[in-house]
């Protein structure tokens, strides 16, 4: 059984361990079990129950991470995504007036055409038609994103109503914990300490716990909260979408996912050095794997499930199989139990993780030919439109968009996918209605 095990999950011809897996995919499941916490905020502003979408949240995340490791046997981790929940509370619950039980009913409906146009193999014609300079870009600016990310969370990089950003106040202590956990974690990856990254955040976890910059739990294991608000509510409120106002929803729901997704999958995999001939392997299954999630999220009553960028933590570390992904499902069902524990992993825990890995994936952009304009100028449009929009689909968008346009101005339309073609007319018409909702 374990030599079958082994050879499915193809462990030694990816040149790694189980061992190493399994402490990928932790180091995975801590870089992204904010989101355990998070979630039930965002969307416990809709008006659903806190409780109920915390255990949503870490069931949905368990499943599509199981689902992926086991379908697709990529290191990739799912999870409700962030930016997509803040749509579904402030911008169609409380702007629109929207109960957020047919708010739930979309993203279930959105989750059958994603389904069904996976099965037609029309996600993979689109994510294989993307030209490879784009998909490096994707990569780069995925990497810059999840940087800014760690930058504004660990209190490096903040708001400035003169400059939009500036830098952080040094004069708090749990800036200096980021600090500390960044260099930390710097020096372990250059001196090629096997997880570097885990040793970093357990350092820095307990040099908080230490000075008291992060709080002890006051216990360790407790219930998960019931489900029984939001479970199979989606189901008895299908009928609701029964307007163009909720159509244009549930094709928000469908377009934001679908390309958050698809340029994490094609980032994480440019990282982990999956890609063959500009294609992804099994993205076929990665992308049932991914729609099947978002589907049961929607009935266990959270918001779309999609591909996480954090699963570059765990690739680092040196996660290469579906083992990585099996593993950080595992931890999210433990995490059910072990919620109070999850608390000392802060922000300025997982910051430093989130930069080293921006630097990582941040080498993707030395394959883009910036010799030629009509590449240059959409690739570096991804690249700067991803932290700069908050959103890898908006960065997406403005390069799709222009990528057309520059390589017609180039004389090189005939180069250009038909696939490719199309995509300028969706993403304009994408963010026509983003625009028409916010």
């Amino acid at each position: 059984m374990k030599d079958k095990i082994l050879s499915y999950f193809e462990i030694e011809k990816l040149n790694t361990t189980v061992r190493r897996e399994i402490l990928a995919g932790f180091t995975t499941f801590v870089s992204m079990a904010y989101i355990l916490f998070v979630n039930p905020t965002v969307l416990g502003a809709s008006g659903m129950d806190e409780g109920a979408v915390f255990t949503a949240t870490a069931l949905a995340s368990a499943f599509g991470c199981i689902l992926m490791g086991l379908l697709a046997r990529y290191p990739i981790a799912t999870a409700p995504a962030l930016g997509i929940n803040a749509f579904f509370s402030y911008t169609v619950c409380i702007g629109m007036g929207v109960p957020w039980e047919t708010a739930l009913a979309g993203v279930f409906v959105a989750s059958l055409i994603f389904i069904l146009i996976t099965v037609f193999k029309l996600r993979e014609m689109i994510i294989d038609a993307i030209p490879a300079d784009l998909k490096h870009a994707i990569g780069g600016g995925i990497g810059l994103f999840i940087a800014f990310l760690g930058l504004n969370e660990g209190g490096i990089i903040v708001a400035n109503d003169s400059t939009l950003v500036g830098l952080g106040d040094l004069t708090v202590g749990t800036t200096w914990l980021t600090i500390f956990g960044l260099v930390a974690t710097a020096v372990l990856m250059i001196r090629k300490i096997p997880g570097a990254i885990f040793i970093g955040m357990a350092a820095t976890t307990l040099l908080g716990l230490g000075t008291g910059l992060i709080g002890a739990p006051e216990k360790i294991v407790s219930a998960a909260p019931s489900l029984k608000p939001t479970f199979m509510v989606a189901l008895s409120h299908v009928k609701d979408i029964n307007s163009l106002q909720l159509v244009v929803v549930v094709l928000t729901f469908l377009l934001v996912t679908f390309f958050d997704t698809a340029g994490t999958l094609v980032g994480l995999a440019n990282q982990a050095g999956f890609m063959k001939d500009n294609k992804m392997p099994r993205v076929g299954k990665a992308l049932a794997a991914d729609s099947t999630a978002m589907m049961a999220g929607s009935l266990f009553g959270t918001s779309p499930v999609g591909a996480y960028v954090e699963s570059s933590a765990g690739i680092a570390v040196g996660g290469r199989s579906g083992l990585t992904a099996i593993s950080t499902g595992i931890f999210f069902i433990f995490g059910l139990f072990f919620s109070p524990l999850l608390a000392v992993v802060t922000s300025q825990v997982t910051a430093p993780a989130l930069i080293i890995v921006g630097v990582l994936m941040a080498q993707e952009l030395r394959d883009i030919d910036w010799g030629s304009l009509e590449i240059a100028i959409p690739a570096f449009l991804i690249l700067i439109g991803m932290p700069l929009t908050y959103s890898i689909s908006d960065g997406i968008a403005l390069g799709f968009i222009f990528y057309p346009i520059t390589m017609i101005a180039a004389k090189r339309g005939k180069e250009v996918s038909p696939i490719m073609y199309a995509l300028f007319f969706v993403f304009i018409g994408f963010m026509w209605i983003l625009n028409v909702n916010k």
